[in-house]
């Protein structure tokens, strides 16, 4: 069927092609959580993460999943770090969804991640 390849591209088209905003940004990362889209998610957080000045006082985090708070931890740690201060393990935790997903990829393993 190569569903796992059509939703990867719909979620790439997605991901490219919404602007995220301090105002829509939580229905969009609640969508991406809910619809298990790793990549798109990773874009908000990577806005989060740079726009918090911003954000603070403005959005309510409060619908959130806590599970998330460490997704977004890990983006503000990753725009945060260089190469040259990573510790041993950093490299998977800190990596980037595509990068991880290319890995995967070549190696066999399936790349959706899905429940």
């Amino acid at each position: 069927f190569g569903l796992v390849n059509l939703k990867l591209q719909a979620e790439a088209v997605l991901t490219k092609q919404t602007e995220i905003a301090v105002d829509n940004m939580i229905d969009n990362l609640l969508y991406a959580n809910s619809k298990n889209l790793a990549l798109f998610q990773e874009k908000i957080m990577d806005f989060v993460a740079e726009n918090g000045g911003k954000i603070l006082g403005n959005v309510s985090f409060s619908s959130v999943p806590s599970e998330l708070m460490s997704d977004l931890l890990t983006a503000v740690t990753r725009g945060q770090k260089s190469s040259s201060t990573s510790e041993p393990g950093d490299d998977l935790k800190l990596m980037r969804v595509s990068e991880l997903r290319k890995q995967l990829h070549d190696k066999g393993l399936c790349i959706d991640g899905s429940r």
